[in-house]
Parts: C-alpha cells; sequence; structure tokens
C-alpha cells in the first residue's frame, strides 16, 4: 500500500482520491477551498451537466484539444462508468437533449454529495483550507509538498488535479500550471476557451439581448475559413455569446491569439439558397409595394435587427417598397446570408467555462497519467492539455483522467 496525495478537490482531485483508495492505497485530498467540488456547483448553470451518454468515438470527436491522448482513459472509465457511480453512491441521474446526463433533482450539489459519498467509502482523509505551496522533487521523484503554513507531508506518490484558470473565484488560480513549470514540465500556451468573444463593429451591441436560432455562423482568417457551425448565438454589450460562439472559441482561440482580428459572418437564412431568399424576398416585396421598407422586413428578422441591416445598407428607413431596385434587393439577399462582424478577442477567464492549454500531454504517459521523467507524480483534469466542447465532456475527461490516475498508483 502506498501513500498518496491528490492535491485539488476538484471533479478530477475527488475521482482520483476515490479511484486511490479503492486499490488500497491510504488517500490524502488536499483541497485549499473551504468545500470540495467548488466548480462543480456552478457547472451546468447549478444543475451539473456531468457527462454526456455517448459512444467513446462520439466522444473522442467532441474534443477539441489532443483527442488521441484520451483514448486510454475515456474506455478505461467511460460515460457509462460515471453514471453507474453516481447512481451507486446515491444520486438519481436523467439524459436530456443531445446526451447530456444530470442529476435527477437538477442539483449539481448532489453530484459532489455522491463523490464525497464514494471518498468516505475508502477512507480518504479530506483536508480542507489546506494550501500547497510546492511540490517536493529530490533525484527526479515526487517525495511530498510542502504547504503555505510550512508543514510537509511525505508521500509515496502525488496526483496533481489543480484545474485551469477559469472561474478563478473557485481556485482554479494556476497553482498547479506554475509548479509545473518549476519542475520541469513544459506547459503549452493558455488562454480562455468556451467563453464568449468581444467584436469591433459598434452596431452589435445595438442588437444586445438578440438570441438567434438556427443560423451559420463562419470564421475566416483572410480567405481561409477556420470555422462554421450551424446553432444559437446572442448578441451581448460587447459583442457574441450563445453555444455557437463558444463552441467557435475554442477552434479559433490559438489563431485569433496570433491575429488579433478575424472576419466573421452570419447566414441568418442557412435552409435558403441565395436564389431562393431572393425569390422569397421578391416575393413579400411584391405583395407590399406600398409599404415602407422597415415594416415588410419585419416580416424576416427580429425587430431589433431591422434598424441595423437598413443602416448597413444605408437606405431609408421610410422607403417605399415599390422604389427598391433590383440591384438593392440584391444587396440585401447578400447581406442576409452574410451578416459581417469583426471579432477582436476572447473575453476573460472570469467568463470562460475552461482553459485551453496546459501540462504538455507529451509529458504524460496517456496510459497512466504518470510524469514520464518524474517518478511518482501523475496528472489529471483540466491542469492538461486537453478540452472539450459543451455538454459533460469536459468533465468526463476530469472523471476519466483522475480514475486513470488513481487506479495506475502503484
Amino acid at each position: 500500500m502506498s501513500k498518496v496525495i491528490v492535491i485539488g478537490g476538484g471533479a478530477a482531485g475527488m475521482m482520483a482520491a476515490y479511484a486511490a483508495g479503492m486499490c488500497g492505497h491510504s488517500v490524502i485530498l488536499l483541497e485549499k477551498n473551504e468545500k470540495l467540488g467548488k466548480k462543480i456547483y456552478i457547472t451546468g448553470k447549478g444543475r451539473c451537466n456531468f457527462t454526456n451518454a455517448c459512444s467513446e468515438e462520439d466522444f473522442l470527436k467532441n474534443v477539441v484539444s489532443n483527442p488521441k491522448f484520451l483514448y486510454s482513459a475515456i474506455y478505461t472509465f467511460n460515460s457509462d462508468a460515471m453514471i453507474d457511480f453516481i447512481e451507486m453512491h446515491g444520486t438519481e441521474t436523467k439524459v436530456e437533449r443531445g446526451n447530456r446526463a444530470f442529476p435527477t433533482s437538477d442539483h449539481a450539489s448532489d453530484i459532489t454529495k455522491a463523490l464525497k459519498n464514494g471518498l468516505n467509502e475508502y477512507n480518504v482523509d479530506i483536508r480542507l483550507n489546506t494550501e500547497v505551496a510546492q511540490i517536493l522533487i529530490k533525484d527526479e521523484k515526487a517525495y511530498g509538498v510542502k504547504l503555505k503554513n510550512k508543514e510537509t507531508i511525505n508521500a509515496d506518490a502525488i496526483i496533481l488535479c489543480t484545474g485551469g484558470l477559469s472561474y478563478q473565484t473557485t481556485g482554479s488560480t494556476g497553482d498547479g500550471l506554475k509548479w509545473a513549470k518549476d519542475i520541469g514540465l513544459k506547459v503549452t500556451d493558455t488562454r480562455p476557451a468556451l467563453v464568449p468573444l468581444n467584436v469591433a463593429e459598434g452596431y452589435i451591441p445595438d442588437m444586445q439581448g438578440l438570441a438567434l436560432k438556427n443560423v451559420t455562423l463562419t470564421i475566416s482568417d483572410g480567405k481561409k475559413k477556420i470555422y462554421d457551425g450551424f446553432g444559437e448565438m446572442l448578441f451581448t454589450h460587447f459583442g457574441v455569446s450563445g453555444p455557437l460562439v463558444l463552441s467557435a472559441s475554442s477552434i479559433i482561440g490559438k489563431k485569433l491569439t496570433q491575429a488579433g482580428r478575424l472576419k466573421a459572418s452570419i447566414d441568418l437564412k442557412p435552409a435558403l439558397s441565395f436564389d431562393e431568399l431572393d425569390a422569397r424576398i421578391l416575393r413579400d416585396f411584391n405583395d407590399n409595394m406600398n409599404k415602407h421598407l422597415s415594416s415588410v422586413l419585419r416580416g424576416l428578422l427580429p425587430s431589433s435587427m431591422v434598424p441595423v441591416v437598413i443602416d448597413i445598407l444605408d437606405f431609408d428607413d421610410m422607403r417605399q417598397i415599390n422604389s427598391i431596385t433590383k440591384e438593392e434587393r440584391n444587396d440585401l439577399v447578400h447581406l442576409l446570408k452574410a451578416f459581417p462582424f469583426t471579432i477582436t478577442g476572447l473575453r476573460e477567464y472570469k467568463e470562460a467555462i475552461i482553459t485551453q492549454g496546459g501540462i504538455s500531454v507529451k509529458d504524460i504517459d496517456p496510459s497512466t497519467m504518470k510524469c514520464k521523467n518524474i517518478n511518482g507524480l501523475s496528472v489529471a483534469g483540466e491542469v492538461l492539455d486537453l478540452d472539450a466542447f459543451t455538454g459533460g465532456f469536459n468533465l468526463q475527461i476530469a472523471w476519466s483522467t483522475g480514475y486513470l490516475a488513481g487506479i495506475s498508483i502503484d
């Protein structure tokens, strides 16, 4: 039996501690907050979309960074295993649209409660309000930790599960990334991900609060298209948000950081080709020849978007339909099929669901989560350079990597 220290009582840390305890090890779980799973409480708007009940193949398709690295972890402890774990430890679950799994109660606290039940089952020593200052290394072997209060705790193995940089009020302040650099691990560039986007144009805030459904968002770097997705999005006082935008942010984040600005456009009527939309508008115009342009456009667009479209086209909103030329109608169709704006940056970590980047997976054995160059040290969860789209995938990464790290302790 080994003495194991798990640093961080979030999703990955709790699962790692449980798995190590299950294997007969003596486990100490160190958490600097006053309670475990602080970030779990706010996931899924407090409901906690704790996994996605899809196949392993579909799961890996939703991983943005380093999906191949996760092969062993996800096949060792998949979403079915996580659902079984939660239910075996006292919390009923349900699966909703998009295979998203939630506690039946819609209370995130019930997920944490199930995990605590698992920890108690194997007598994990949980130490709250306990902040680590340093991982102790000697002769390329991790042998313990030094706490902020100067106390030293020795161990045979350490599992690092300190999370990323998003939602820093929950304790994700990048401590593990700093320690990793200090002990010689490579840390890739980090940035907010699954995060809203800042936009240059002043007409975007004019539509603040407007949600668009069933639209296509395209983002380009010069002539090269780097993102194309269909779904829902939202205009805000600073730019754009919503599910479509959050997914886009994870794909374009690195390129946006490098380029500084990216061009984007929205196809407001993706179900119609250019010619079909032109024919639809022509019919509307023919049926309303003596009406004002603004009143007719309200049949095509949300009301808050009408003045913006008219302004971009430099039309008079009181202009009658019978005065609109074919060329001007053509310009309108072009605008509706490619409504333009300029992305100027990612929003901050405090608005990001996850962190992109982290400890390089090249330094970690994917079959065990152990560091390749430092004996006795394993890594799991968001502190690694792993991230996925929304829908429960990121929490499952934490469960899977944490579980694999825990069962792989010698």
